[in-house]
């Protein structure tokens, strides 16, 4: 068995072992007899626990599209019922956390792509705007140029030169090291954007700051 074989086989046994302790952890808030004593602290436990676990969900999926074994479901969907099964996924902890959670989107606006894989990129981007927002988190969708994009953005510093100026699109030369990064989410989100193709039309991810919040912005583009 190859290394990588072993490294993704321990990856999906520990993601199992974190998927029973977010399960248990649910059970136990929506306990009225479980005693807490700071319910933040327990709510950002929750959050930490599911960044890890989301963190190791992309690894594999990257392993996967590394060998060519993900072949996206592609679909026409309403984006705007989309957009708030996105919401309903993750309102209950930003709420708990006091964080101001909305989403914009006409709705009659429709777009083709794989459902499942661009909630999970769009909840890693929900997760890491969760970081660094002050109290705000917005999601969006809109055409342009022939393209659908779908946008999160908060109200934090917004982000850095440097990631903005070089946003991972491919498996090599990814990582950033030297910034304490690997940029995993970008990569596995600019993975799953160029699976959906129309013609010569792949999609892609870009960053950018101050777009409708004070915030970073992050968007998928998919034609």
């Amino acid at each position: 068995m190859e290394f990588a074989d072993i490294l993704a086989s321990s990856i999906h046994d520990i993601k199992n072992s974190l998927s029973m302790i977010l399960n248990t952890m649910d059970h136990l808030l929506d306990d009225p007899n479980t005693r807490i004593g700071d319910r933040k602290q327990a709510d950002v436990l929750l959050f930490e626990t599911n960044r890890a676990n989301n963190s190791l969900l992309q690894l594999l999926m990257l392993y996967k599209m590394q060998r060519q074994q993900v072949s996206p479901n592609i679909m026409e969907h309403n984006v705007d019922d989309f957009l708030e099964e996105v919401v309903a996924t993750n309102r209950g902890l930003l709420d708990s956390l006091n964080i101001q959670f909305d989403y914009d989107c006409d709705p009659s606006l429709s777009g083709y792509f794989d459902d499942n894989l661009v909630l999970g990129v769009l909840n890693s981007a929900i997760l890491n705007a969760r970081r660094y927002t002050k109290d705000r988190i917005s999601v969006s969708a809109a055409m342009q140029d022939n393209l659908l994009v779908l946008r999160v953005e908060d109200n934090g510093a917004g982000f850095p030169d440097f990631m903005i100026a070089d946003v991972p699109q491919d498996l090599d030369g990814s990582a950033s090291f030297s910034s304490g990064s690997t940029q995993l989410g970008l990569l596995f989100a600019a993975q799953v954007a160029h699976l959906h193709v129309n013609g010569n039309c792949h999609g892609h991810i870009a960053l950018r700051n101050r777009h409708q919040l004070d915030g970073g912005c992050f968007e998928m583009y998919l034609p």
